[in-house]
């Protein structure tokens, strides 16, 4: 099926099926151990994480498994009419993970930035409100990316594959539309984590430096402080987890405003050796990657994290050992 993005044929080269069962898997072991919550995270910090991992896994189902695997070995199928695969190209834009990464980064700048808004702000129902209106508000706006799409070509009176409307390119509704789908995801999280980190790192520098000089003062010789080690781990996980999304994207940004700034069309043919082809699907590629690092993230940066995942695999070999025993 083709969407705006996607050929039909690219899609062997540019997502192997063997990928996706390693980022599922990882996604899932991030969900039921971050749930558990004894990552020695906070209850709003451990919720924005489950739920970042949910719709990771959500675009791993939808636009791996169901449009592309789909449209690869299942070519025939239910999966390949018109308007399954309109659906599924709704269901590819609706996860939220891109707005949840900006909530996250915005929790974290209250959190250290805003003391007196902490207390109010950085709770676990202000999470749930947050995590539920992004949800609501990302699925409303995709809708309209259902009616972007006509049939290939029709057999029998049944409507095949995805086709771009020619009124997609012309109508200035649509490219108003195409504009601003590309301003909110993810130009404008871009910009506003890049904002919000370096707003946050020049209060902790500040402050860092101050209450060192306080302790200094206090003590006479310098000793280990709690609180900016956990302040500091808590920076680690986020400027890791914003980065990493800002790198991953990134291509995919260079793609999109190289075809409105160019006024080309978005790649659909099959002569796979084309820049543009290389381009595109280099950050198609790079973006559903994305839905696969933050459990690696949180392996590498969180020791609590690390200790319950060794637990985790550590288990069924336990319970092997204690049937046989």
């Amino acid at each position: 099926m083709r969407t705006r993005e996607e050929g039909t044929e690219c899609i062997k080269i540019c997502v192997p099926e063997s990928g996706v069962k390693p980022g599922k898997n990882a996604n899932i072991a991030a969900i039921v151990i971050l749930s558990r919550g004894r990552c020695g995270l906070s209850t709003c910090i451990t919720r924005y994480l489950v739920f970042m991992a949910v719709t990771d896994l959500l675009v791993i189902i939808t636009a791996v498994i169901l449009n592309r695997i789909g449209g690869i070995y299942f070519r025939n199928s239910i999966l390949s009419t018109t308007p399954a695969c309109s659906i599924s190209t709704v269901l590819i834009y609706s996860p939220s993970s891109v707005w949840l990464t900006v909530a996250f980064t915005f929790d974290r700048f209250v959190a250290i930035c805003c003391q007196k808004l902490k207390t109010k702000y950085c709770t676990e129902t202000t999470a749930a409100v947050v995590i539920g209106a992004v949800c609501a508000l990302r699925c409303l706006k995709n809708i309209p990316f259902y009616f972007t799409y006509g049939p290939l070509f029709t057999i029998n009176k049944v409507a095949w594959y995805c086709n771009i409307k020619l009124t997609f390119y012309v109508s200035p509704a649509w490219t108003a539309f195409d504009w601003l789908d590309r301003i909110l995801t993810p130009c404008a999280p871009f910009l506003l984590m890049l904002l919000l980190n370096a707003v946050t790192v020049r209060y902790i520098l500040g402050a860092s430096r101050a209450r060192r000089r306080l302790r200094a003062q206090n003590n006479g010789a310098s000793q280990s402080d709690p609180e900016m080690e956990s302040r500091r781990k808590s920076i680690i996980l986020l400027f890791t987890i914003s980065g990493s999304f800002i790198l991953l994207w990134l291509t995919y940004v260079i793609n999109f405003l190289y075809v409105r700034i160019e006024n080309n069309n978005y790649f659909t043919g099959f002569n796979f050796n084309d820049p543009k082809f290389i381009l595109q699907e280099s950050g198609n590629m790079l973006q559903l990657l994305s839905c696969c690092t933050n459990t690696f993230i949180y392996t590498v940066t969180q020791s609590n994290f690390r200790e319950q995942l060794k637990n985790a695999l550590k288990y069924p070999l336990n319970l092997v050992v204690k049937l046989l025993l």
